[in-house]
């Protein structure tokens, strides 16, 4: 995989001098690269405990991200996905460590655990007070004699920080360290694996399956599973920490492993809303990239008990900008809409043989979608035959509320619910389509005459013309065959819909952004859909001029 580096000896390096240029000053970096590199607090002054992390790199914005005021006093990084050097550790403890004494916050990995260990050692022999708590939070593997430190470590940044912060002493602040390691459990789950600087990827989670478990270096899981949803990957993760969770509120560390979108983390976060543990959760940090693992496409859910010192400690204000807050999880607060855009609702009236053309027009686009997507993305974004579904469904479900028996009135319910649940251009354009042909309707013309009216007017608002490579090019020749039956115009819909893909530049739509080789013999999708399903219709129904 192609990434944005330029060596793989130099990464860290570079991206962490690249973090500090961000910074306004308020992180510096210790002498000695390139084997100390060591992120600290500019305006660190001694008087108070000193809360030292780190470890390998490849999880940021952790740990450097986390240096600055009510969190890290300094962050020893490694290179990717290795343990800071005994020499980088003891560096950064002498550098911030005064009279009150020192905290190491370790992650429970061999290599980290030795180094920071001996590097605590020699500390003390310099006189300084210096303690280490160690992370174990993940529960993926019940079995390992040691549990590894995972996004749970965050908690005890915050909380440990926030103490440290206040003036509390080295002792106090090791107890508090304590209690929030021994309370805190994690797993985390990916669909794929990373991808480390300057190595081939191993591409070891199969199509189709997700990893259970899985460690913040790409280590192997406790499973792999067949994934279905983003309800059914939170449902299997819960599944994990529910036998551990007591009776009380939690709050919640939703942590993006580094690849998946933000659109998928807020889906997440509603399936966490959703879940059965839901009304034990009083507050959520995240969704939010925190502890990550390179480019891996996944997550993981950290749960801590809430105590009212945690609750202080986490509402505590701090400087870094990587920790994304607390906040409390809730309800979601929906406000009414203003006046005048509240839909009104027709009269709902029956007619068999409108509902029955209607749920066939839906089921037809809904079937599509698949292709329709596929026939996109080659010449456009990939969503047209979602966008055509997804109105499709809704659709479906408002036939039992729809005016069927008042044609007038049908076409204006169609618009309006195309307007409310269709997206993008094409949602706009077909609901002014529905809506001209009620009005058209309303004024005396008969069905067809009264669609053509509505591709009259979306022609003028839209600006396509036939030839432009758009569904105008299918709709038109459909409708003007029309009077002769639903197999004529399926017909000449089909002829309009295959003379798109041979026209070399689309003059509207997205795909007029797109070169005209990649055009070249590629149906336009929106003309594609008009000519399927006008032939579905044909084939399933033998529908004519009746179907009004």
């Amino acid at each position: 995989m192609t990434q944005f580096f330029n060596a793989k000896d130099t990464v860290v390096l570079e991206a962490l001098d690249g973090f500090l240029r961000g910074a306004g000053g308020r992180i510096a970096r210790l002498d000695g690269y390139p084997h100390i590199k060591v992120a600290v607090r500019a305006d660190w002054d001694r008087s108070k405990v000193a809360i030292v992390s780190g470890g390998g790199s490849g999880h940021e914005p952790a740990h450097a991200g986390f240096v600055g005021q009510g969190m890290l006093t300094a962050a020893v990084c490694g290179d990717v996905f290795a343990s800071p050097s005994v020499d980088a550790v003891l560096a950064a403890i002498l550098t911030v460590t005064g009279k009150a004494g020192c905290l190491l916050i370790v992650k429970n990995y061999t290599g980290d655990r030795l180094n920071f260990g001996l590097a605590a050692e020699r500390a003390r022999t310099f006189g300084l007070s210096v303690n280490m708590v160690i992370v174990d939070d993940d529960v993926a593997l019940p079995d390992l004699p040691q549990a590894r430190g995972v996004a749970g470590t965050l908690f005890v940044h915050k909380i440990a920080g926030a103490l440290a912060e206040a003036g509390e002493p080295l002792e106090a602040v090791t107890a508090a360290a304590r209690r929030t390691i021994d309370g805190v459990i994690s797993i985390g789950m990916s669909l794929d694996t990373c991808t480390i600087p300057g190595s081939p990827k191993h591409d070891r989670i199969a199509p189709g399956f997700a990893e259970l478990g899985l460690g913040i270096h790409g280590e192997a899981g406790a499973e792999q599973v067949a994934f279905e949803t983003a309800r059914q990957a939170m449902e299997m993760v819960i599944g994990r920490l529910s036998p551990r969770l007591k009776p009380g509120p939690y709050v919640a560390l939703l942590n993006n492993l580094g690849g998946a979108t933000q659109l998928e983390m807020s889906v997440l976060a509603e399936e966490l809303a959703r879940s059965p543990i839901a009304d034990q959760i009083r507050f959520m940090v995240g969704p939010a990239a925190m502890m990550t693992s390179l480019d891996m496409q996944g997550f993981s859910l950290s749960l801590m008990p809430l105590t009212k010192e945690a609750e202080t400690a986490l509402q505590a204000k701090v400087a870094p900008w990587a920790w994304p807050g607390l906040f409390p999880f809730g309800k979601v607060e929906v406000m009414a809409l203003p006046d005048g855009l509240t839909p009104i609702q027709p009269m709902p009236s029956a007619h068999p043989e409108r509902r029955a053309l209607l749920r066939s027009c839906c089921d037809i686009l809904i079937a599509a979608e698949g292709d329709l997507n596929g026939l996109d993305a080659r010449a456009g974004d990939g969503d047209t035959g979602t966008t055509l579904a997804t109105a499709a469904r809704a659709l479906a479900a408002a036939l039992d509320r729809l005016p069927l028996a008042d044609l007038t009135q049908l076409y204006r319910a169609i618009g309006m619910e195309l307007s409310q649940t269709m997206g993008g251009s094409s949602g706009v354009l077909l609901a002014i389509f529905f809506t001209a042909a009620g009005d058209a309707s309303a004024g005396g013309k008969d069905w067809i005459a009264a669609l053509k009216a509505g591709l009259d007017r979306i022609r003028q608002v839209g600006g396509a013309e036939p030839g432009d490579r758009t569904m105008i090019d299918a709709l038109v020749p459909a409708l003007e065959a029309l009077p002769d039956g639903v197999a004529a115009a399926a017909t000449a819909a089909r002829a309009g819909a295959d003379a798109t893909g041979g026209m070399r530049k689309a003059k509207a739509g997205r795909a007029s952004y797109i070169s005209e080789d990649r055009l070249n013999g590629v149906n336009d999708p929106g003309a594609e859909a008009v000519a399927r399903l006008l032939e579905k219709l044909r084939d399933a129904h033998g529908v004519g001029a009746a179907a009004e």
